[in-house]
Formats: structure tokens, C-alpha cells, sequence
């Protein structure tokens, strides 16, 4: 039975590489169909109705709930103004000297990743951020590359992200916590890396002019002209991470405490009820498609998680997974590549089934599963060519994603190394 369940996961793979499904219908289909292979009874106690459906469906309720609030906060990033005054300062700063701009990008993205993620993150730092590097002189793919390592930066604080690893591999916020802000310096210093080395590397190209750059306004009208937020206002995405970093506040509290703040330091009293539901309709939209996906991984988590499927995958899974940490940091590593192109690995897909067998059958402590997934993650956010924030990057710069996947991919595989190697020396 084992062996079929297996089969069913390269059917749900092959279906969502082959775009012959969308990835959140292709995963619950495939969880239907593994619970009953795993002898699930129809209802009843771990039963494909109830078990599976309806209480799969909301078991990442708090994860979808900070995800909403997310993109609520994002969207008050961009509509008041505060993410592209961030750029505009950084690009400011830079003047004309291409490395120095990168950076500056490299750091907004940083802080955009910590609120909102994906293609919505890539926008609020890249709609300015990649024609103004352009403009000085840097290549088009690593712009768009930029982007992309400066979002994979933010991510080990992204406050959603915490609350998605702790509610699916059932562990306290601060395991999570505590590890992501371990993965942190190897994404800071491949990002570093990246921009020092492809910028220098490929060399100085001018092939864009950046119109809102040149002219700049200088007279007591260039904040209304340009739409800057006042300075404190520029504070907004780092307030949630405080909150919850430094005083260890619950992570939705944290991002309302984010809303509010940005709210309180760009509105007038008067326009704040338009503005707070004009943002928040807005961020429904813009956390449509990953609560959509969530509400498909809850569902396959509870599959994988039947007994039967339990004792199916148990022998099978235990006979190909390394127990030596050094075999366990080599094997996985070797693996990274089938995180791409929304391949099993890819935690927001198969490889959240994948985790919770791990977990389930006992081959792994929880923490462990943790780095590995979470390792997995920086590259997937980065070089896959599926992902949504890669594909707009790569689009707006000019490129295709697969260029930017070639030029980034060394680097976002040496943080998953590093991940690895954290996990194997402080969980095996």
C-alpha cells in the first residue's frame, strides 16, 4: 500500500509540473485519493470526510489569518506611500553608484519580506527599485535577482511564515523563531554576495533611463509631488518585527499592531475608515491564492497523517532517509533542485505531505523537519521559475525566469547548505 500512496505523490507531481491542474486542487485530489489507498473509512473517526475534509481544511486557520493580515499591511505599505519613499531614499542615497543602489534595494526588499511575501513583496520594492538599478548601470538579471534575495533576507522574520511552519509541523512559535533567526545570516550573506559579485562580474550596463529619477523636485511641494510618508511612518515594517522579535508578542497582534501603526502615521482621522477597508478588501485579494493553497496543505497534512498511511509510507520512507547528520546534510542538499518548478520538495505543495510523514512515522524529530523545510524554502522563494515573485521580477526587469533562477540558484543552495548543516549539528 505504501508503494501506491507513492504513486499517487508522482501522479499529484507530474500533474501540477504539467500544469494539468492548479497545485491547490492537484494537492487535494491527491490527499483524497491517499486516504482511501490508506483504508480510510468514507466517515467517521480518520475518515476522508471528516477527518480529512473538514478538519483538514481549517487546520492552518492561523496561518491563513496572518497571512491575510499580511497583505493587509502590504497593501497600506504601497497605498500610503511608505514602500516606494523607502526606495526613493535608498535610490537617492546611491546616486550613481550601481553597488550602492543595489544594496540599498537589496535592504527595502529585506524589509518588505518581513510583512508580505511573494509577488506582492517583489512589487512594493521593485516597481521603483528595478529601474532604478537599471538606470545606474546594473544588469537586468541581477535587478531582478536582487529583488528576489533581498525578499529571501526578510523571510526568516516574515511573521505569517513563523505561524505556517508552526501550525503544520505542530510546533511552538518559538522553536520556529528560534531557528529562522539561525537561517538568517547565511540568506544575509549570499544576498550580500550576490549583488557584490553579479554586479562587478557582468559589469556596468546603462540601457534604461529612469524618467522619475531625473528632475528631482526640490521645493516644499516634493512630497506631495513624488507621494514620500513622513520619516516615522518608514518605521512601519520593522514595528510587527519588534513586537514579536524583540517583546515576543503573538504573531497577529504583532501585524495589527503593523496596520495600525501605518494607518495612525499617513492618515487623517477622517479618511482612515475609507483607507482601512479600501486596504483591507484589497489585501483579501492579494491573500486569495495562498489561503486557497493553505486550505489544500491542511487537507493533505491530515491524509498523510491517517494511520494507515502512517503505517503504509512508515517502512518504505525509513529505508531511504539518512540517519547520519553528514548523510543527512549531503542527501538533502543533492536534493534542493526538486524544490523548483513545484517539485515534491516544495514545502507550499507535496513536500508539506512530505514533512508531515516525516514527522508522523518518527523518522525525524519535528525541529529537524523544520530546518529542512525551512532550508528548502530560501531557494523556492527565490530561483524557482513558477514562483509568482520570481516570474514578475523576471518580467519587469526584461528577463526570462529561468535566467534569473540560473544566476541566483548557486547562491540560495548555499543557504540551504548552511541550513542543513545547522540542523544536522544541533537535531541528529
Amino acid at each position: 500500500m505504501g508503494v501506491v500512496i507513492l504513486l499517487l505523490m508522482a501522479a499529484g507531481v507530474a500533474a501540477m509540473l504539467t500544469r494539468r491542474l492548479p497545485t491547490a486542487f492537484a494537492l487535494v485530489l491527491l490527499a483524497v485519493a491517499i486516504a482511501f489507498a490508506a483504508g480510510a473509512p468514507l466517515t467517521g473517526k480518520n475518515s476522508v470526510l471528516d477527518t480529512v475534509l473538514q478538519e483538514g481544511a481549517p487546520a492552518l486557520a492561523a496561518t491563513m489569518v496572518a497571512i491575510l493580515l499580511g497583505s493587509w499591511l502590504g497593501k497600506l505599505l504601497e497605498e500610503t506611500g511608505i514602500a516606494a519613499t523607502l526606495v526613493r531614499k535608498i535610490v537617492e542615497f546611491g546616486g550613481d553608484r550601481p553597488v550602492f543602489v543595489a544594496l540599498g534595494v537589496l535592504a527595502v526588499s529585506a524589509l518588505v519580506g518581513t510583512v508580505t511575501g511573494s509577488a506582492p513583496a517583489a512589487m512594493l520594492a521593485g516597481l521603483i527599485g528595478i529601474p532604478a538599478m537599471i538606470a545606474v548601470g546594473i544588469p537586468k538579471v541581477t535587478a531582478a535577482g536582487t529583488i528576489l534575495m533581498g525578499i529571501a533576507v526578510g523571510v526568516p522574520f516574515e511573521l505569517p511564515v513563523w505561524q505556517f511552519f508552526s501550525t503544520a509541523l505542530e510546533l511552538p512559535v518559538d522553536t520556529v523563531r528560534g531557528f529562522m533567526v539561525k537561517l538568517f545570516p547565511f540568506a544575509l550573506v549570499a544576498a550580500v554576495a550576490y549583488v557584490l559579485v553579479e554586479s562587478r562580474r557582468r559589469g556596468v550596463e546603462h540601457t534604461w533611463s529612469l524618467k522619475s529619477l531625473e528632475g528631482r523636485p526640490t521645493s516644499r511641494g516634493r512630497r506631495q509631488l513624488l507621494g514620500d510618508a513622513p520619516w516615522y511612518a518608514l518605521l512601519t515594517p520593522v514595528v510587527p518585527l519588534v513586537l514579536a522579535l524583540g517583546f515576543e508578542l503573538a504573531i497577529i497582534p504583532s501585524l495589527l499592531a503593523g496596520v495600525v501603526y501605518a494607518l495612525v502615521t499617513t492618515t487623517r482621522p477622517r479618511e482612515m475608515n475609507r483607507r482601512l477597508l479600501r486596504t483591507l478588501y484589497g489585501g483579501f485579494e492579494v491573500a486569495a491564492p495562498p489561503i486557497t493553497l493553505f486550505v489544500a496543505i491542511g487537507i493533505l497534512l491530515a491524509a498523510v497523517k491517517l494511520p494507515g498511511a502512517v503505517d503504509a509510507l512508515e517502512p518504505l520512507v525509513k529505508a531511504v532517509s539518512p540517519q547520519n547528520a553528514v548523510l543527512f546534510v549531503l542527501v538533502f542538499t543533492v536534493l534542493v533542485p526538486l524544490c523548483l518548478y513545484r517539485g515534491p520538495l516544495n514545502v507550499f505543495g507535496l513536500g508539506a505531505g512530505i514533512a508531515g510523514v516525516l514527522i508522523a512515522t518518527g523518522i525525524y524529530p519535528a525541529t529537524a523537519v523544520l530546518g529542512m523545510a525551512t532550508s528548502y524554502n530560501q531557494v523556492f522563494g527565490v530561483a524557482d521559475p513558477t514562483s509568482t515573485q520570481t516570474v514578475w521580477a523576471a518580467q519587469y526587469a526584461g528577463v526570462s525566469p529561468q535566467q534569473v533562477m540560473v544566476r541566483t540558484l548557486p547562491y540560495v543552495w548555499a543557504v540551504a547548505l548552511g541550513g542543513l548543516c545547522v540542523t544536522a549539528a544541533t537535531q541528529l
